[in-house]
């Protein structure tokens, strides 16, 4: 019993300052201080910033199809800058993938979920009518990450 009572208390970093405790929990570990890691919260962490790079695929994708739709079934109002965006977009994806390699196949996962929310978008700022765009994607995903497609 004496060695629970002789064992540091850690503060609640974790939810007074975050950033203080990612670089006291970075520390840690890196000095191979085992038995002072947060290990919850840092597990909760490690898969949060996994769940970041697919949202960043999924946001980025979002952004890419709105563009897709736009091009395709408003080409009278086609802007310099969509076609800026549809392959800055592209760019951000295959960075994202670049650096996790276990997401590219990703991108095509969500396509169908995605492409909803892209969809959506593309009513709201064409003012087209709904009708417009077809309820499933009209792009396979070779066509959405091919540099030279631009719907």
């Amino acid at each position: 019993m004496a060695k629970l009572l002789d064992r540091p208390t850690m503060p609640d970093t974790y939810e007074e300052d975050f950033y203080a405790w990612t670089q006291e929990q970075a520390a840690k570990l890196r000095a191979r201080s085992h038995n002072d890691i947060d290990w919850e919260n840092l597990a909760e962490e490690i898969d949060s910033v996994g769940g970041q790079q697919k949202q960043e695929i999924e946001n980025r994708l979002d952004q890419l199809l709105m563009h897709l739709l736009k091009a395709r079934f408003q080409p009278e109002q086609w802007k310099g800058g969509w076609q800026a965006t549809i392959k800055v977009q592209r760019l951000g994806i295959q960075k994202v993938i670049r650096r996790n390699p276990s997401l590219k196949k990703y991108p095509a996962d969500v396509l169908a979920e995605e492409y909803e929310t892209a969809r959506l978008l593309a009513i709201a700022e064409t003012g087209l009518p709904e009708s417009t765009f077809p309820e499933t994607c009209p792009f396979t995903i070779e066509e959405i990450m091919d540099d030279g497609f631009f719907g």
